[in-house]
């Protein structure tokens, strides 16, 4: 399975621009509306000089980032959302940046027959920056013949 390929690095997502419209679109859905998110005028006066997106924001691309990365296992059925570990938001993403996902294999635990626990470390770099916008350690329950 897996197990081979522990402490490897997976593969890279693609770019996804988090602009102002996507950010908005989040806080509707979220419904945060924290002025640092969605009001470009008051944010310009703010910590971070401008909107940025929300960390959950950021968090929830893993599963578009995944899929473009994590491999389908022959004989799989379904690989389901565990949860995390481990969340760390390292910088704010201001409106209009990329950010894409990197995944490294921690490792995979048998649960029981056909049922695996996979711990995938995920870095969200924030594209031309120096340190990433989130670290988490990702639970992913695969399971076969389901």
């Amino acid at each position: 399975m897996y197990a081979a390929s522990a402490g490897r690095e997976l593969g890279a997502s693609d770019w996804f621009r988090l602009d102002q419209a996507r950010i908005d679109q989040f806080a509707e859905v979220t419904e945060d509306f924290q002025y640092i998110h969605v009001s470009p005028e008051r944010a310009a006066a703010g910590p971070f000089g401008g909107t940025i997106a929300h960390g959950f924001l950021s968090l929830s691309l893993l599963s578009a980032m995944s899929v473009q990365v994590l491999p389908v296992l022959a004989g799989q059925g379904h690989e389901v959302n565990y949860g995390f570990d481990r969340v760390r938001f390292v910088t704010p993403v201001r409106a209009g940046q990329s950010v894409r996902g990197r995944f490294v294999l921690v490792g995979v635990e048998a649960r029981r027959p056909g049922e695996w626990l996979i711990t995938v470390r995920v870095t969200v770099d924030i594209e031309g920056g120096e340190r990433p916008a989130l670290v988490a350690d990702w639970l992913i329950l695969s399971m076969t013949g389901v």
